[in-house]
């Protein structure tokens, strides 16, 4: 699971981001004075699904559980987390990272 930060200078400005992030499918997922955390959820390839499937039900079991791992990698560890906030220090006073708003996009966008 990948942090991104982008930074705002106030409130409008991280409502903005979010409202342009929730036309990506990003949901908010908790909201503070200084911060909104929002999250995209991922399931998988629906391709990829739909083939270990017919091949579970055709040819090998198995199959059906390589489909369940890669499910459940998708949902908790590829879906991309954003984080807005108006701080530019972290609590223990180191500067923060941000991204852009592309690299995040993209990410959000990959396929597999």
């Amino acid at each position: 699971m990948v942090l991104y930060i982008l930074s705002a200078d106030n409130s409008k400005e991280m409502d903005k981001i979010s409202e342009e992030l929730s036309q990506y499918k990003f949901k908010t997922v908790e909201k503070q004075d200084n911060y909104i955390l929002m999250k995209k959820r991922r399931y998988g390839n629906l391709l990829i699904h739909a083939v270990c499937l017919i091949i579970a039900l055709g040819f090998v079991g198995m199959v059906i559980f390589v489909n369940v791992v890669y499910f459940a990698y998708s949902f908790i560890w590829a879906s991309p987390n954003v984080l807005i906030t108006t701080e530019t220090v972290s609590e223990d006073g180191e500067s923060l990272e941000f991204s852009d708003m592309d690299e995040i996009l993209k990410k959000a966008t990959v396929i597999i």
